[in-house]
């Protein structure tokens, strides 16, 4: 399969589910209050803007595949050893499985923390410190928003809590 080919079906794809979201999803399933004083707070904005991000994307994907030219030969499988696939594959739940069990006692921001840097490494990350810098950064930027910010609270765990 070519890259082009694979882009115009990601491309596709993220317009069907952009506008399933905007036109369906949306609409009939998130409810939201009519006195919301602050946009950003609204349950409808972000969903919007994600959709709306989607489509976008889903946009450029295509645009840059119609105006690339098609190449001579097949795209390189992406998996040359499928035992090891399957041994990440496998990694993978067990990490979903810890985060699973992690959440209550850690918190939210801490085991985002440890997924996002366990996540990186089993998907050999080639920028291992600017994923260790996301790994603790992102939570960190996003509790203090959702909790200081738009005082939403944030799941905190029983051995470490944040201010």
């Amino acid at each position: 399969m070519h890259n082009r080919t694979i882009q115009i079906q990601l491309g596709v794809g993220a317009l069907l589910a952009s506008g399933f979201l905007l036109l369906v999803a949306i609409p009939n399933w998130v409810s939201s209050p009519s006195n919301v004083p602050n946009i950003i707070l609204s349950p409808l904005f972000w969903p919007n803007t994600l959709a709306g991000l989607t489509g976008l994307v889903g946009l450029g994907l295509l645009l840059t595949s119609i105006r690339s030219p098609k190449p001579n030969t097949a795209a390189v499988p992406d998996v040359d050893d499928r035992a090891a696939a399957y041994v990440r594959l496998f990694a993978m739940a067990v990490i979903m499985g810890l985060t699973m069990f992690a959440l209550p006692r850690l918190g939210m921001v801490w085991t985002s923390m440890l997924a996002f840097a366990s996540v990186a490494f089993l998907i050999r990350t080639s920028h291992p410190v600017a994923a260790l810098i996301s790994a603790v950064v992102m939570p960190l930027v996003l509790y203090i928003f959702f909790a200081h910010v738009a005082g939403v609270a944030i799941p905190q765990g029983v051995f470490v809590r944040l201010p």
